[in-house]
């Protein structure tokens, strides 16, 4: 790649971060590497010979660089990232960069409020390529792996906040609704990151859009989809959301030219990823469900319209700004909900929404407790469902460790 930094700041060293620090230090970069968090594993950098702070934000730092890396857990007001803009300094996105590392790969990105790591695993599984982003790989840490062909990029709004060349092949926008509130301030400025994936494509390219939704940046050619539209296979995972889902890549594949018997064999071997509507056992005729990743509202709304049978639905965490009457309302109306437990600092605003629907809960604080109440409550054929419609980092490092924890409580059973 030409044109990289002599110097580099890279804020915050979680996954996304260390990898865009290892990247750059492997092409030669001076990399300075900064962690407001002290508790934290930074050897791999260190032996890269990357400068490491850790437990800090000291924004003088930026005055010696020529670029700033900005992890997505990092908030635009962050003072290293705010002294940077003011100097001018370029701030990038952790994908901007592996963009930019990665000149001949053909990139796929998808984005949206709910279904993009369902999604984006489903393509890899269709187009036979990896997939990286805001799931499992960072999309840096292909330098050196992956040279031409196809990448499958799962991208979040945190991460396109601070794109500039970003220009996938083909953008994949799932669906929209109000997320992340805490962290963008409105939906306006939610909906404005999100559709940035879209702003730098051309004629050629493809932009995948839900059917009627309305324009968005870039020229490149529409294509639409629906949960309605003839698949060359129904999926194999269960739910309207997730044929919406498969939906969405099958008309991804076919812009790329994919044949529809392996759109076919792809959509019926699929079994979904771990921690979204995932059986993790069943215990006397009772199914147990880990739904962890549904951390917003939209999310667990579809996890309590995926099943027919009576719920036990463990709901909470850590508040992300949007309002719960929505959810409440959606219990209200399904019916059979045969008991709520509450979890996490979200319990009283939860609580407060059921209230105003009439519904019954119990306040159980924690996930173990939670679990031993769905247990007492559950009969034969009955469905305990973690659909926390919220983060986890009140009791949690992120979702996917409460989704272990719920996993390892339920084979304990």
């Amino acid at each position: 790649m030409e044109g990289l930094p002599r110097s580099a700041l890279v804020v915050g060293l979680a996954r996304s971060g260390q990898a865009a620090a290892l990247a750059l230090a492997r092409r030669g970069v001076r990399v300075v590497g900064i962690d407001r968090r002290s508790a934290l594993d930074v050897g791999r950098l260190g032996e890269a010979g990357v400068e490491v702070h850790v437990g800090t934000e000291d924004e003088e730092l930026v005055e010696a660089m020529e670029l700033v890396i900005k992890s997505p857990g990092v908030p635009g007001e962050a003072p290293p990232v705010a002294r940077a803009r003011r100097l001018g300094v370029p701030v990038w996105s952790e994908v901007e960069l592996g963009y930019r590392l990665l000149p001949g790969v053909e990139i796929v990105a998808v984005t949206g409020t709910n279904g993009k790591t369902t999604t984006s695993e489903l393509l890899g599984v269709i187009l036979g390529a990896p997939v990286a982003g805001n799931v499992g790989r960072a999309l840096s840490e292909l330098d050196g792996v992956v040279a031409a062909g196809r990448v499958v990029c799962e991208v979040s709004s945190f991460q396109l906040e601070d794109v500039h060349e970003f220009r996938p092949w083909a953008a994949v926008l799932l669906n929209l609704e109000a997320d992340h509130l805490d962290r963008h301030g409105t939906f306006d400025a939610y909906r404005d990151a999100k559709l940035r994936v879209f702003e730098n494509q051309v004629s050629g390219e493809v932009a995948v859009v839900p059917r009627g939704f309305g324009p968005v940046p870039g020229s490149a050619r529409r294509v639409e989809f629906g949960d309605s539209d003839p698949l060359p296979a129904e999926p194999r995972i269960p739910g309207a959301h997730n044929r919406e889902n498969a939906a969405a890549a099958t008309a991804v594949a076919r812009a790329l030219g994919v044949p529809d018997d392996a759109i076919a064999r792809g959509l019926a071997s699929f079994p979904g990823v771990p921690h979204r509507l995932e059986l993790v056992r069943e215990v006397g005729g009772v199914r147990f469900v880990n739904d962890s990743k549904a951390t917003n509202v939209a999310a667990a709304l579809r996890g309590l319209a995926a099943y027919a049978e009576p719920l036990h639905m463990i709901l909470g965490g850590s508040l992300k700004g949007e309002s719960f009457a929505p959810l409440a309302r959606g219990i209200r109306e399904r019916g059979g909900v045969r008991s709520v437990l509450l979890v996490g600092e979200a319990r009283d605003e939860l609580a407060a929404a059921l209230d105003a629907e009439g519904l019954g809960y119990e306040r159980a604080g924690t996930l173990d407790r939670a679990v031993s109440a769905a247990v007492g409550a559950a009969r034969n054929g009955d469905v305990v469902l973690l659909s926390p419609a919220c983060a986890s980092y009140d009791q949690f490092a992120n979702f996917e460790e409460r989704g272990d924890e719920f996993r390892r409580l339920v084979a304990a059973l």
